[in-house]
């Protein structure tokens, strides 16, 4: 490529980074060893002194605005291996990630021949953190918040961030205190953290059935392994159950003490595991996890497809969420047959568990007539068997419930049938409610 055409394709790709940089996060950009594998990983690319020049442009142009860049260094046997299965397309090839050695920071410089990346110098501030992260919190501009938020969160200023919430509740309503609660959690529990550059806390909400708990690690594994979540995600679960009431009480400090824990592959001092009677007090027990994204876009793929929209909080479910929401409903219904009757809820973000727990409540409870319903008939066969206690057998027909009662000696007393618009949840996980308040034939 003559120099006149190498500079236009540097200005280019200079002037592309400054029209996103305000909304990239992170980028990864490749490092060729050499023309062979540049040929290879992208056949038809620009000569490899182009690719490096823009390689450079665009860090030091992305940087300087902020911009977390990521190098991956390209290898021909790690791509082959990658592509080993896949659709060969240019999609395919620019998908390829280096997950054992993404560089950051001043690695990531200096692999692309740059110095280090000089932090910004402080601006000048006025008032006491609390006031300036109060402020912030009321700006329509969430940038300043995102990042006094963070300093103070990195720093562990759990008590400036609990005087600014009480601040903020006395100025603006209890309602924006607990927003900004809410969004300090969110600030925690999630970063510019990890082998791809971010990473957060996640959990698993789970119902537990009476008696022994489910097996953690089998359940964590096994969703795993199921296929539920996209490609581009790396779930990893603590092996202990953990009380969801005890992840709501966690300061903002502490949360990011425990993502931090997790990926250094420490347990959490923080979170420790919880007593099996608390977790048979309450009912739930929850799976605590470290996800890790890969989906960090590439410069090449900037350039092929620009930057995907954010999606809309309507928008209608893709043929993607379908399929995985379709593959995590079948993993639900198998890990309630194999964990005893424990219904798993949904993976949420780690601030997000007990309102998952107080949803899956509410939506049980919005057919209270039907489980009132299963309540009156178990106290009428208590009354028929006074000296014999009364347990459940609960057969699951398609949406449909079928319930006989017994004598623990195995006297038929009552059966009920229950079609799916009178039960308060899906069939397959009524029998966990009912085992709240009668025995479940054969020890469920």
């Amino acid at each position: 490529m003559p120099p006149v055409e190498a500079e236009e394709a540097v200005a280019e790709a200079v002037a592309l980074a400054q029209s996103v940089a305000d909304r990239l996060g992170a980028v990864v950009l490749t490092e060729y060893p050499d023309a062979d594998t540049l040929d290879l990983m992208h056949p038809g690319a620009p000569p490899l002194p182009v690719v490096a020049a823009v390689n450079r442009a665009v860090a030091a142009t992305l940087a300087e605005r902020g911009v977390l860049v990521l190098v991956q260094r390209a290898g021909r046997g790690a791509f082959r291996r990658w592509m080993e299965g896949r659709d060969d397309s240019p999609a395919t090839r620019r998908a390829w990630r280096d997950r054992g050695g993404l560089l950051q920071g001043d690695a990531a410089m200096q692999a692309l021949g740059l110095p280090p990346v000089l932090p910004a110098a402080p601006g000048k501030a006025t008032g006491t953190p609390a006031d300036r992260l109060m402020r912030a919190f009321a700006d329509e501009d969430g940038t300043i918040f995102d990042l006094l938020a963070e300093e103070l969160v990195a720093a562990g200023r759990d008590g400036v961030l609990d005087q600014a919430t009480r601040k903020v509740a006395a100025r603006y309503g209890e309602d924006a205190a607990g927003d900004l609660a809410q969004d300090l959690q969110v600030v925690a529990e999630g970063g510019r953290f990890g082998p791809s550059g971010w990473a957060e806390l996640v959990a698993l909400p789970v119902a537990l059935p009476p008696g022994p708990l489910p097996d953690a690690p089998s359940l964590g594994h096994s969703l795993i392994a199921s296929g539920a979540l996209p490609e581009a995600l790396e779930l990893r679960f603590l092996p202990d159950w953990r009380a969801p009431a005890a992840l709501g009480a966690l300061p903002p400090g502490a949360v990011r003490r425990v993502l931090l824990d997790l990926l250094a592959g420490r347990e959490p001092a923080d979170l420790p595991p919880a007593p099996d009677a608390a977790l048979a007090e309450s009912g739930f027990g929850a799976l605590v996890g470290l996800q890790i994204d890969w989906g960090t876009p590439s410069w090449d793929e900037i350039v092929a497809d620009g930057l995907p929209e954010p999606p809309e909080d309507d928008a209608p479910e893709t043929p993607e969420q379908a399929a995985s929401n379709a593959v995590f409903e079948r993993w639900r219904n198998s890990a309630f047959e194999a964990g005893d009757g424990c219904v798993p809820l949904a993976l949420v973000p780690f601030s997000d568990t007990e309102a998952e727990i107080e949803d899956f409540l509410e939506e049980a409870g919005e057919q209270t007539g039907g489980l009132q319903e299963i309540r009156d008939f178990v106290d009428m066969a208590r009354r028929e068997a006074p000296d014999d206690e009364v347990v459940c057998r609960a057969e699951v027909a398609g949406e449909a419930l079928s319930l006989t009662l017994l004598t623990r000696t195995g006297r038929v007393l009552d059966s009920l049938e229950l079609p799916a618009d009178r039960l308060p949840v899906p069939a397959v996980e009524m029998p966990a409610l009912i085992a709240g308040f009668v025995p479940l034939a054969g020890g469920r």
